[in-house]
């Protein structure tokens, strides 16, 4: 069906979730904000980190910067290892090379770090190119990224999809043009995606595969 697949990274291809809470909660304890806990930010995981600090902060500009620099400050240190491969991504991934696919990553964290998570847990090998955001985040929003991976990539818009967990992802595709694939085993449910307007849904890893397959 499609030849060429764009992946987000988390909540899609890892786990990421511990990592981004403790350097969401290090920059907020940092700045005094002491009533927050692992299990309140869920909404970390997928959009933009200047959009999640700014739900906190609720526009004072001085106070996400210095959040996110405490943020990246944790997450370069150790939060991008406290990460795990989802069960099933690794042979999704590889059944999807054996078919001939091009596979490239498109996710909203700054790309170094993209680029650091997929080469230490050896996923780097399935794609043809890691796009993620810009430390200065003129690039960060979910549309510029598959933008971005688009035109280094030279992907048919007519013959990609992306894939992804959580509503940015597939409001981010439509914005391109290209179709989507919300997955339920990450941080976005059924309700998410079909209000975003997925033109399909994957249960499990092993899904996706059947899908592009179909």
């Amino acid at each position: 069906m499609f030849n060429n697949l764009l992946f987000d990274l988390d909540g899609t291809l890892t786990d990421s979730f511990d990592g981004i809470a403790n350097a969401a909660l290090y920059a907020l304890n940092s700045l005094g904000e002491t009533s927050y806990t692992n299990a309140d930010l869920n909404f970390f995981i997928g959009p933009p980190i200047f959009d999640s600090f700014n739900k906190i902060f609720h526009g004072d500009k001085q106070k996400q910067q210095s959040a996110v620099r405490l943020y990246r400050e944790y997450f370069g240190e150790r939060g991008w290892k406290e990460n795990r491969v989802y069960d099933g991504v690794k042979e999704m991934l590889q059944a999807l090379k054996d078919m001939g696919k091009h596979m490239a990553v498109a996710t909203s964290k700054p790309e170094h770090f993209a680029r650091m998570i997929t080469e230490y847990f050896d996923l780097d090998k399935y794609f043809v190119f890691v796009a993620g955001a810009s430390m200065d985040d003129v690039r960060a929003h979910k549309a510029d990224v598959i933008a971005y991976a688009l035109s280094n990539t030279g992907m048919d818009k007519a013959d990609t999809v992306m894939i992804g967990d959580r509503n940015h992802d597939i409001l981010g595709a439509k914005s391109n043009g290209i179709k989507s694939m919300g997955v339920l085993y990450g941080y976005g449910d059924l309700a998410e995606h079909t209000a975003a307007g997925a033109d399909f849904i994957a249960a499990t890893p092993e899904d996706v595969v059947r899908i592009i397959k179909s």
